[in-house]
Order: C-alpha cells, then structure tokens, then sequence
C-alpha cells in the first residue's frame, strides 16, 4: 500500500473508533478495489478501499446516450467505478428488504472508504467445496431473489440515488467488448468494423425481443464469489450478499442467470433446471406468477449476452490489465455462451459466431488459458 494512501486509510481508522487497527489485505479481484480486514481486540470489520482517480466517471442522472459516450465505459455501461455512495444506498435498499448485506459502519465517500461488517461464514463456493448441500444453498440463493422480484425495481436506493435502467445501451457496450477484445485475442487479428456492425445490429435485434418486461432490482453479479453462507442465521438471513454497487433495475432472468451460469464454477444443467423450478414455484406460491416459457426465452437470451460480456472482459483483464489468469475461466464461459445460442431466438447470433470465430479459433485460445 502507498505511503500517501496508507495515511488517508488511518486517518480515517482513527476517526471511526479504529485507531490502531491491525489491517490485512484481502484477495482482490478484477476491480479496482481493494479490501482489508481491519482488527482490533475482539472485533473485526472489512474495509473496502475504492480509490477515486482510479476509474472513470460514473453515469450522471439524466445523462443522454451521447454524453455517457463522451464520459467512458462506466457511463456507458452504468457502473458504479469509483461512486462509493452506490455501495452504501444499496445496501441501505437491500437491508430494508430483509435481505442479510454488511452494515455500514462508517464511510467517507469522497475518500473512497467504507467501513463495514464482516459479514461471518463463508463464500459460497468455499462452503460448497468443502461439503456443504450444493442445493439447499443455491434454493436459499434463489429465495432471496423471488423475494426482490416481488416488487417493482425502485426508481432511488437509499438517500436518494437513483437505481439506473439496464438498457439496451448498457448491454450493447457489453456484448461489443467481446468483438473488441475476444476476437481478436482468437483470431489473432482486429475486428473489421464490419464485422463489430453486424454483431451489434444482431444483439440489438435479438434484446428487442425481450424488451418491456416489468424491471426489477438487479445485482449484476449474484454468483457463488459474491454470496456468504450463513446457516446459523434464518430464512434470508442465511445468505449474505456483497458485492452489488453495480445494481441497476432490469429483467427478473438476469440474476438467476448470473447465480447459474456462474463463469467461475461449474453448474451442472440439472441443478439450473431445478432450481428454475423453485424460482416458478415460489413466486405462485407468493401470488406473483411467472410465465414459464417467457422465463425460459428471457433466460436465454440474456445468459447469452452475459457470457458474451464476460468473453470480452476476460480477454481485456488478460491483454489490457496483464491478468492471463482469466483465460482459464473461458472454456466454462463458451460452453454456456453455446448451450445458451442453442435457442431458436438466439440463432442469427450463432451464426455470427460460428461465422467469425470457428470452434477452432476458440479451442486454441482456450488452450492457452488452460496453461496460463
């Protein structure tokens, strides 16, 4: 850690009643943040460090199409970058909800410094590798989804900031990061910008199928990484949920997609089945019905533009950031991106794949990733 940076740190540590805190670094990840374990006598709480001058300015409230442009990918894209302030709304929004997210114990936003609490178990991916019922907590996973789902997304989170559409803007700049960044990396060569036109015109037509569907709260990255299993704890409270500055408001199948197309461990098909399943259940149970095969289309498609963004941002962590590690996650990532182009909606896209970027191309790079 930077003298300078380290400084500001325990400033603020010896503002919040944490003064001479011993202070651990935890494993990062493909963020600019960085988190510690901050631990003094009996007590321990988790210190998240966002520096503000390391990302590029979040999407202003009313910004057009053309001035998030101007401002960069996170504008674009509408994610939170360095905006600490989202972190503690949503929280704030989640909390209200019954759902078990860390209490904020201090912050200085414009520092980028959160202190919280530390949330006590384990990732889910961790539980679950050392023995832990894979379904009953992946069905406590999807519970606590069917209960957000049961309300509109709200229009503000927190002390007023705004919840940002997922529109189609957003989710175009995703899927372009893989003709930007993937195929080249396969093929060896850039993308012409005939072949990034036809793409996006593809995804553009192909989300205009599920365009309309009542919006909801989305985490944008409920996975087994960002989920703490909690079984002491009852009903919601079992699952603690991090990781969700990045929320916007947009389809029902984007999480769930996310929970069981999980890029960093395997989920088998009949677990996504089935869990599905549950998710249908609950929300008749609850008098909030879900059409089954719009559910099914919707989760195709988006699975598919995920798996997408996350070929093309892999690829960057590995060119642009220096992080060949990702590459061993791709082989996982296109065998969803493929099972998922197998819908009969899917299929001009999977012919542009299958067109631009052959299996081999794919294999080859995938190779390189399984040795990286």
């Amino acid at each position: 850690m930077a003298a300078e940076r380290s400084a500001v740190i325990r400033q603020f540590l010896d503002k919040t009643g944490w003064a001479g805190a011993a202070i651990s670094p935890l494993p990062g990840d493909a963020s600019t943040r960085r988190y510690f374990r901050t631990a003094k006598g009996t007590q321990s709480a988790i210190l998240m460090d966002q520096p503000q001058n390391a990302e590029a300015p979040p999407c202003p409230p009313g910004a057009t199409a053309e001035e998030r442009e101007r401002l960069g990918y996170n504008a674009v894209a509408r994610l939170a970058g360095a905006d600490c302030t989202r972190f503690i709304a949503i929280a704030d929004y989640l909390r209200g909800r019954g759902l078990h997210t860390p209490q904020i114990l201090a912050a200085d936003p414009a520092a980028g410094l959160v202190l919280m609490e530390e949330l006590n178990g384990p990732l889910y991916a961790d539980a679950i590798a050392e023995g832990a019922d894979e379904t009953a907590l992946y069905a406590a996973a999807i519970e606590a989804l069917a209960l957000l789902h049961q309300v509109p997304a709200p229009a503000r989170t927190g002390v007023g900031t705004p919840l940002f559409a997922y529109d189609e803007t957003a989710q175009l700049a995703e899927v372009r990061l893989l003709a930007e960044w993937y195929l080249p990396l396969a093929l060896g060569r850039p993308a012409d910008q005939d072949e990034i036109a036809e793409h996006q015109a593809l995804w553009r037509a192909t989300l205009q199928g599920i365009a309309g569907t009542p919006a909801v709260f989305v985490h944008r990255d409920y996975h087994a990484q960002n989920l703490i299993w909690m079984p002491e704890q009852r009903g919601h409270q079992r699952v603690g949920i991090i990781d969700f500055q990045d929320a916007v408001a947009g389809s029902s199948a984007y999480d769930i997609i996310s929970l069981l197309e999980d890029a960093r461990r395997d989920v088998s098909a009949s677990l996504k089945e089935k869990m599905t399943g549950h998710y249908l259940e609950i929300m008749k149970r609850d008098g909030h019905a879900v059409d089954p095969a719009e559910l099914s289309a919707a989760m195709a498609v988006i699975a598919a533009q995920r798996n997408a963004k996350i070929a093309g941002i892999f690829a960057r962590l590995c060119v642009r950031d220096g992080k060949p590690r990702y590459l061993g996650y791709l082989p996982r990532v296109w065998r969803y991106l493929e099972r998922d182009l197998a819908h009969p909606a899917l299929r001009p896209l999977r012919n542009w794949y299958d067109k631009t970027i052959p299996a081999e191309a794919r294999h080859n790079l995938h190779r390189r990733g399984a040795a990286a």
